[in-house]
């Protein structure tokens, strides 16, 4: 069965060859049966090898599924990254993470996966979700957050271990701007919260959502992880707001302004509940761990940590506050807080 699993369906052997091969004698067969029910049979046996060849190939141009495990849904079926041996290093990948449930019109996350991940036997690793800010993408938290090397500098002290870190689209556009809440804008918060964390586990064979999961996120990314964490608990265990906002806002301040009326259908319910302040004043939770950082220089998410800290700190959360010296709202600045805040995230997802 682990063989069956791990069959090659993007490369041409053996799987789309063995099917290119079937419909020589499914062709022939048509052929021989000049009527009749045979003819029927035949016929039907070419289209459908046909319409899978098609459909293997497609799969094989997009690399959804890279094995025949994951297509079947069989143990084991994760993802098959080409690397003949364990890096010395992690690797950095491209992948459509689809929206199942959501249908959000989310582009291309980069994944990146540490040495450990191309261990044999390999191990069941924890997940780290890193959010992007607006106007951005998936790739700036490698192309200028650093993320990779911060991460392989970590697991160069740790034998190769290091977390599956993840870095989805929040947005659907360079410059478009959901906050990460479901809204005419799409369905980014089911996007992030349902289908990132369906896919996660079954495409690299990660430990489950819940203890040992975090999310961390950058300017709307960082008010994003908050209130993801708030809302879903038991999907993230850990979170990291860097340079966030107080919560969702359609501006770039603390004021709520047309927030309400633009992101939330003008439902006061709705906003309040996915108001990180309201939800701390309104709700305990003591199995949350949360770390802020942002620039003494950046004067709105300064204010809004300063503010939110202390109210997860009474609402039981265990949570860390840094203020940088001549910090901005930049990736100066972000780079150094993803560094600052990585042990300490890592020590409360158990390794």
């Amino acid at each position: 069965m682990n063989a069956l699993a791990g069959l090659s369906l993007t490369g041409w052997w053996p799987v789309r060859v063995l099917l290119l091969a079937a419909l020589v004698p499914a062709g022939l067969l048509v052929a021989r049966c000049r009527r009749g029910r045979g003819r029927v049979a035949a016929g039907s046996v070419a289209l459908l090898l046909v319409a899978v060849n098609v459909l293997t190939f497609v799969n094989a141009s997009v690399g959804y599924y890279r094995t025949l495990g994951q297509a079947l849904g069989l143990p084991g079926g994760d993802a098959a990254v080409d690397a003949p041996r364990a890096p010395a290093s992690g690797m950095v990948t491209s992948i459509e993470i689809p929206g199942r449930t959501s249908g959000f019109p989310a582009r291309a996350a980069q994944v990146y996966l540490p040495p450990a991940w191309f261990a044999h036997p390999r191990p069941k690793l924890p997940v780290v979700v890193l959010l992007h800010g607006t106007p951005g993408s998936p790739a700036d938290w490698d192309d200028d957050g650093g993320a990779a090397s911060t991460l392989d500098a970590w697991a160069a002290g740790h034998r190769g271990v290091a977390p599956v870190v993840v870095m989805p689209d929040i947005n659907g556009g360079f410059d478009r701007d959901t906050e990460c809440v479901d809204s005419p804008a799409g369905r980014a918060e089911t996007y992030l919260a349902e289908d990132v964390p369906a896919f996660v586990v079954s495409r690299f064979s990660t430990q489950p959502p819940g203890r040992r999961w975090a999310v961390a996120g950058l300017s709307e990314g960082g008010s994003c992880a908050l209130m993801l964490a708030l809302r879903h608990s038991d999907r993230f265990a850990v979170f990291a707001d860097y340079s966030g906002l107080a919560g969702p806002r359609s501006g770039d301040g603390n004021a709520v302004g047309e927030t309400i009326a633009t992101l939330f259908g003008n439902s006061l319910a709705n906003f309040r509940s996915h108001e990180p302040g309201w939800l701390l004043t309104h709700q305990r939770y003591p199995e949350l761990s949360g770390w802020f950082e942002t620039g003494d220089q950046d004067p709105a998410p300064l204010a809004a940590i300063r503010r939110l800290e202390p109210l997860a700190e009474a609402a039981g959360v265990s949570a860390e506050l840094v203020v940088v010296p001549g910090g901005g709202h930049d990736f100066f600045l972000w780079r150094r807080a993803f560094a600052d805040s990585l042990p300490w995230l890592l020590t409360r997802l158990g390794g």
